[in-house]
């Protein structure tokens, strides 16, 4: 792997942990909220509710500085190779959802990430 392809990655894995872990922000967040309708009559209510969340805001700059690190990588290597990079971050939002947030971790959704770390791997040795 050439010095660029190596950055880039470090950027990508260190981009999707940054998203990822924002999108946990976000839905730590959004629970104390509650189920957001945005009817016409609550819009603004509910917008103001979500952006005084603590957690809201720190989600949303997480993924922002995550989206940072993703135009350096992509700034490296080519989109086709680097944009199916991101599926490792379904590994990592499944993995902190069930450890952190008690989402279920069925055996079908297993099975996915194996497909989804052997795909990645396979495109990663192209």
């Amino acid at each position: 792997m050439s010095e660029g392809m190596a950055t880039a990655f470090f950027f990508i894995l260190t981009a999707l942990l940054l998203s990822g872990t924002g999108e946990l922000f976000l839905k730590r967040g959004v629970s104390q909220v509650g189920v957001l309708s945005f009817t016409r009559e609550r819009i603004i209510a509910e917008l103001a509710q979500v952006f005084s969340q603590p957690f809201i805001l720190i989600g949303f700059l997480l993924i922002f500085s995550g989206a940072i690190l993703w135009l350096a990588a992509i700034s490296r290597v080519e989109l086709s190779w680097a944009y199916p990079m991101l599926s490792l971050g379904y590994i990592y939002v499944l993995l902190v959802s069930w450890i952190f947030l008690g989402e279920t971790m069925s055996p079908l959704r297993l099975l996915g990430i194996l497909v989804i770390v052997s795909g990645v791997f396979l495109l990663f040795r192209s």
